[in-house]
């Protein structure tokens, strides 16, 4: 029987359904039913979600600092950090439990039955304790593929939002995918008095130097160097 108002999803049914839903199978399945329990819905704290919650949290923010280190070899700490606050963020972990489908799937107590929206907190410990749940159950890699899946858009959404200025990382990011190789940088000429120096410089991607750039300092002349790069690789506009 199809669930409906009258007839709402039995804990069996929603377990399923969320199994379903993110493509992972539990071997010990109280794992998940606590991951989608609200403390209002549980016979007591020990039972909810809170503990997974707890343990989530840190296991994505370790798979997220993970990727990013790797991902954006020239960030230093604070531009990393940035990022990883807007990915972690809890508007985000909400936006990832909606988009998995997990507002009807969790078992709250009847003070939430009349509330047609649920608290951005409530969708967000969700996701993290989801995160729990798996690691817990299936171990590390498991856990970063189900993570992986469903952050690494998000990390793109929060580049490209809050960094387009980073022409290198766009093109460090573009020449790794499509050549296996990073990007090389080399300085053609240098102007100017000691004190306030200009640069020439050029983009090196597999062996072809691209359009130079000058700029006040290497790290300007870069950026733009990069930025002529990608704009023949039809990257930008």
């Amino acid at each position: 029987m199809t669930p409906t108002d009258d007839h709402p999803p039995s804990i069996e049914e929603k377990l399923n359904q969320c199994e379903e839903k993110i493509g992972y199978r539990f071997n010990n399945r109280s794992l998940l039913q606590s991951a989608l329990t609200h403390s209002s819905g549980a016979d007591s704290r020990a039972d909810s979600n809170e503990r997974l919650e707890f343990l989530g949290d840190s296991i994505l923010g370790f798979i997220v600092c993970d990727k990013l280190y790797r991902d954006f070899p020239d960030y230093q700490e604070g531009d990393l950090t940035k990022l990883k606050s807007v990915v972690v963020s809890r508007s985000t972990c909400t936006r990832i439990s909606q988009k998995i489908g997990l507002t009807n799937l969790l078992v709250l107590g009847k003070a939430f039955s009349v509330k047609k929206d649920l608290p951005d907190s409530l969708l967000a410990n969700v996701f993290e304790s989801l995160i729990a749940a798996v690691f817990l159950d299936g171990g590390y890699d498991a856990t970063q593929t189900f993570v992986l899946r469903y952050i690494e858009p998000e990390i793109q959404l929060a580049f490209h939002s809050g960094t387009k200025e980073n022409f290198k990382s766009l093109l460090q990011q573009f020449t790794q995918k499509e050549f296996g190789m990073p990007p090389n940088y080399i300085v053609l000429t240098e102007s100017g008095p000691d004190h306030s120096k200009s640069f020439q410089v050029a983009a090196v991607v597999d062996d072809h130097v691209h359009q130079s750039a000058w700029g006040r300092n290497k790290k300007e002349a870069e950026q733009k160097a990069a930025q002529n790069a990608l704009r023949h690789f039809q990257q930008i506009d």
